[in-house]
Protein backbone atom coordinates (compact mmCIF):
# COMPACT_ATOMS: atom_id res chain seq x y z
CA UNK A 1 0.00 0.00 0.00
CA UNK A 2 0.69 3.13 -0.86
CA UNK A 3 -1.30 5.55 0.14
CA UNK A 4 -0.48 9.28 0.43
CA UNK A 5 -0.99 10.69 3.84
CA UNK A 6 -1.05 14.52 5.17
CA UNK A 7 -0.24 15.00 8.67
CA UNK A 8 -1.30 18.62 10.05
CA UNK A 9 0.00 18.94 13.32
CA UNK A 10 1.81 21.80 15.10
CA UNK A 11 3.34 18.86 17.85
CA UNK A 12 6.64 18.49 16.17
CA UNK A 13 7.66 15.28 18.83
CA UNK A 14 4.66 13.87 17.42
CA UNK A 15 4.88 14.67 13.98
CA UNK A 16 8.34 12.45 14.23
CA UNK A 17 6.15 9.67 15.78
CA UNK A 18 3.68 9.92 13.21
CA UNK A 19 6.25 9.92 10.19
CA UNK A 20 8.22 6.87 11.28
CA UNK A 21 5.17 4.69 12.30
CA UNK A 22 3.35 5.72 9.39
CA UNK A 23 6.15 5.24 7.07
CA UNK A 24 6.87 1.52 8.68
CA UNK A 25 3.46 0.65 7.89
CA UNK A 26 4.41 1.55 4.21
CA UNK A 27 2.28 4.92 3.58
CA UNK A 28 3.98 8.05 2.27
CA UNK A 29 3.81 10.92 3.90
CA UNK A 30 3.55 14.22 4.02
CA UNK A 31 4.06 16.77 7.18
CA UNK A 32 2.15 20.66 7.81
CA UNK A 33 2.27 22.23 10.84
CA UNK A 34 0.35 24.74 10.49
CA UNK A 35 -3.39 25.50 8.86
CA UNK A 36 -2.69 27.84 6.07
CA UNK A 37 0.38 25.69 4.53
CA UNK A 38 -2.36 22.68 5.20
CA UNK A 39 -4.83 24.56 2.42
CA UNK A 40 -2.44 25.00 0.01
CA UNK A 41 -0.89 21.80 0.04
CA UNK A 42 -4.51 19.71 -0.37
CA UNK A 43 -4.83 21.99 -3.66
CA UNK A 44 -1.77 21.43 -5.31
CA UNK A 45 -1.58 17.72 -4.69
CA UNK A 46 -4.79 16.27 -2.94
CA UNK A 47 -3.65 13.52 -0.49
CA UNK A 48 -5.64 9.84 0.11
CA UNK A 49 -6.19 10.53 3.65
CA UNK A 50 -5.61 13.99 6.09
CA UNK A 51 -4.61 13.15 9.95
CA UNK A 52 -5.88 16.63 11.04
CA UNK A 53 -5.18 18.30 14.24
CA UNK A 54 -8.04 20.91 16.04
CA UNK A 55 -6.03 23.56 17.63
CA UNK A 56 -3.33 24.66 14.90
CA UNK A 57 -2.16 28.30 14.42
CA UNK A 58 -3.81 30.46 11.55
CA UNK A 59 -6.34 28.32 10.63
CA UNK A 60 -7.86 25.74 12.61
CA UNK A 61 -8.44 22.54 11.96
CA UNK A 62 -12.26 22.55 12.49
CA UNK A 63 -11.84 25.72 9.52
CA UNK A 64 -9.60 23.18 7.25
CA UNK A 65 -12.31 20.47 8.00
CA UNK A 66 -15.20 22.95 6.37
CA UNK A 67 -13.07 24.59 3.36
CA UNK A 68 -12.22 21.06 2.05
CA UNK A 69 -15.64 20.02 2.56
CA UNK A 70 -16.98 23.01 0.06
CA UNK A 71 -14.25 22.79 -2.31
CA UNK A 72 -16.37 19.88 -5.39
CA UNK A 73 -12.81 18.26 -5.97
CA UNK A 74 -11.81 17.53 -2.30
CA UNK A 75 -15.52 16.67 -0.78
CA UNK A 76 -14.60 12.76 -0.83
CA UNK A 77 -11.24 13.66 0.94
CA UNK A 78 -10.97 11.00 4.05
CA UNK A 79 -9.90 13.14 7.53
CA UNK A 80 -9.39 11.97 10.59
CA UNK A 81 -9.31 14.32 13.35
CA UNK A 82 -6.59 14.17 16.00
CA UNK A 83 -7.09 16.65 19.20
CA UNK A 84 -7.31 16.84 22.99
CA UNK A 85 -10.89 17.75 22.84
CA UNK A 86 -12.63 14.54 23.93
CA UNK A 87 -15.73 16.24 25.09
CA UNK A 88 -18.89 14.62 23.51
CA UNK A 89 -20.01 17.76 22.00
CA UNK A 90 -16.37 18.37 20.43
CA UNK A 91 -16.47 14.85 18.61
CA UNK A 92 -20.37 15.86 17.13
CA UNK A 93 -18.72 19.35 16.04
CA UNK A 94 -15.46 17.61 14.65
CA UNK A 95 -17.73 14.67 13.14
CA UNK A 96 -20.53 17.20 11.75
CA UNK A 97 -17.90 19.49 10.09
CA UNK A 98 -17.02 16.68 7.83
CA UNK A 99 -14.61 14.09 9.52
CA UNK A 100 -14.47 10.84 9.19
CA UNK A 101 -13.41 9.84 12.18
CA UNK A 102 -12.40 11.60 15.59
CA UNK A 103 -9.52 10.45 17.84
CA UNK A 104 -8.39 11.77 21.32
CA UNK A 105 -5.32 12.67 22.83
CA UNK A 106 -3.35 10.60 23.76
CA UNK A 107 -3.92 7.93 21.47
CA UNK A 108 -2.01 4.20 20.95
CA UNK A 109 0.02 4.02 17.70
CA UNK A 110 -1.98 0.82 17.11
CA UNK A 111 -5.45 2.07 17.18
CA UNK A 112 -4.16 5.18 14.85
CA UNK A 113 -3.01 3.23 12.55
CA UNK A 114 -6.22 0.57 12.46
CA UNK A 115 -8.60 3.42 12.38
CA UNK A 116 -6.61 4.99 8.84
CA UNK A 117 -6.71 1.55 7.51
CA UNK A 118 -10.59 1.43 8.26
CA UNK A 119 -11.12 4.87 6.96
CA UNK A 120 -8.99 4.04 3.35
CA UNK A 121 -10.58 0.53 3.46
CA UNK A 122 -14.14 2.75 3.24
CA UNK A 123 -13.07 4.97 0.99
CA UNK A 124 -10.06 4.40 -0.96
CA UNK A 125 -11.04 0.49 -1.27
CA UNK A 126 -8.74 0.37 -4.24
CA UNK A 127 -5.76 1.48 -1.85
CA UNK A 128 -6.55 -1.07 1.14
CA UNK A 129 -6.64 -3.86 -0.94
CA UNK A 130 -4.65 -6.40 -2.13
CA UNK A 131 -5.36 -7.08 -5.78
CA UNK A 132 -5.84 -3.65 -8.23
CA UNK A 133 -7.03 -3.92 -11.99
CA UNK A 134 -6.84 -1.62 -14.54
CA UNK A 135 -8.34 -3.13 -17.84
CA UNK A 136 -6.86 -6.15 -18.45
CA UNK A 137 -4.04 -5.79 -16.12
CA UNK A 138 -4.30 -7.03 -12.95
CA UNK A 139 -1.65 -6.39 -9.80
CA UNK A 140 -1.85 -8.69 -6.38
CA UNK A 141 0.36 -7.01 -3.52
CA UNK A 142 -0.09 -10.00 -1.16
CA UNK A 143 1.64 -12.34 -3.76
CA UNK A 144 3.66 -9.57 -5.98
CA UNK A 145 2.23 -10.84 -9.19
CA UNK A 146 1.17 -8.74 -12.17
CA UNK A 147 -0.99 -10.67 -14.97
CA UNK A 148 -2.38 -8.37 -18.57
CA UNK A 149 -4.95 -10.88 -20.10
CA UNK A 150 -3.97 -14.83 -19.51
CA UNK A 151 -0.09 -13.75 -19.32
CA UNK A 152 1.78 -13.38 -16.35
CA UNK A 153 4.25 -9.62 -16.42
CA UNK A 154 7.49 -10.32 -14.66
CA UNK A 155 8.53 -7.14 -13.17
CA UNK A 156 11.56 -5.96 -11.08
CA UNK A 157 10.37 -4.69 -7.48
CA UNK A 158 11.02 -1.09 -8.72
CA UNK A 159 8.84 -1.62 -11.83
CA UNK A 160 6.39 -3.03 -9.26
CA UNK A 161 6.61 -0.40 -7.19
CA UNK A 162 5.96 1.85 -10.21
CA UNK A 163 2.88 0.62 -11.68
CA UNK A 164 1.24 -0.12 -8.20
CA UNK A 165 1.93 3.70 -7.76
CA UNK A 166 -0.04 4.33 -11.16
CA UNK A 167 -3.17 2.30 -10.95
CA UNK A 168 -4.03 4.12 -7.39
CA UNK A 169 -4.80 6.89 -9.52
CA UNK A 170 -5.51 5.97 -13.43
CA UNK A 171 -5.19 9.33 -15.28
CA UNK A 172 -3.48 11.66 -12.78
CA UNK A 173 -0.41 12.89 -14.05
CA UNK A 174 2.79 11.98 -11.86
CA UNK A 175 6.06 14.26 -11.82
CA UNK A 176 9.14 12.41 -11.77
CA UNK A 177 9.78 14.47 -8.45
CA UNK A 178 6.35 12.91 -7.40
CA UNK A 179 7.13 9.32 -8.50
CA UNK A 180 10.61 9.27 -6.70
CA UNK A 181 8.91 10.63 -3.57
CA UNK A 182 6.70 8.05 -3.78
CA UNK A 183 8.21 5.01 -5.48
CA UNK A 184 12.16 5.32 -4.04
CA UNK A 185 11.27 7.45 -1.11
CA UNK A 186 12.35 10.55 -0.10
CA UNK A 187 15.39 9.59 1.71
CA UNK A 188 16.84 8.38 -1.15
CA UNK A 189 18.95 10.28 -3.92
CA UNK A 190 17.96 8.89 -7.50
CA UNK A 191 17.85 11.52 -10.45
CA UNK A 192 14.96 12.10 -12.46
CA UNK A 193 16.18 10.80 -15.33
CA UNK A 194 16.05 7.16 -13.45
CA UNK A 195 12.14 7.68 -13.08
CA UNK A 196 12.25 7.24 -17.87
CA UNK A 197 14.70 3.99 -17.59
CA UNK A 198 12.49 2.18 -14.94
CA UNK A 199 9.41 3.63 -16.75
CA UNK A 200 10.84 2.23 -19.83
CA UNK A 201 11.52 -1.09 -18.19
CA UNK A 202 7.73 -1.16 -17.41
CA UNK A 203 6.40 -0.40 -20.77
CA UNK A 204 8.49 -2.99 -22.27
CA UNK A 205 7.46 -5.99 -19.66
CA UNK A 206 3.81 -4.92 -20.22
CA UNK A 207 3.42 -4.16 -23.92
CA UNK A 208 3.73 -7.57 -26.11
CA UNK A 209 3.95 -6.40 -29.81
CA UNK A 210 0.75 -5.13 -30.88
CA UNK A 211 -0.59 -4.52 -27.47
CA UNK A 212 -1.93 -0.46 -26.66
CA UNK A 213 0.35 1.22 -24.19
CA UNK A 214 -1.46 2.05 -20.92
CA UNK A 215 1.31 4.26 -20.11
CA UNK A 216 0.86 7.78 -21.41
CA UNK A 217 3.86 10.31 -21.19
CA UNK A 218 3.23 13.70 -20.72
CA UNK A 219 5.85 16.14 -22.34
CA UNK A 220 7.33 18.21 -19.59
CA UNK A 221 5.03 16.99 -16.85
CA UNK A 222 5.47 12.96 -16.16
CA UNK A 223 4.14 9.79 -17.12
CA UNK A 224 0.28 8.38 -16.46
CA UNK A 225 -2.03 5.58 -16.87
CA UNK A 226 -4.18 6.23 -20.14
CA UNK A 227 -7.80 6.78 -18.73
CA UNK A 228 -9.32 5.67 -21.92
CA UNK A 229 -7.35 2.37 -21.74
CA UNK A 230 -10.06 0.85 -19.12
CA UNK A 231 -12.88 1.77 -21.36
Amino acid sequence: MTARILVVEDEEALCALLDYNLRKEGFAVQICQDGEEALIAVSEDKPDLVLLDWMLPRVSGIEICRQVRVRGECRDLPIIMLTARGEEDDRIRGLDTGADDYLTKPFSMTELLARVRAVLRRTRPTLSGDVATFGDIILDRETRRVRRSDREVHLGPTEFRLLDCLLQRPGRVFSREQLLDLVWGRDVYVEARTVDVHVGRLRKALNNRGERDPIRTVRAAGYALDETYAN
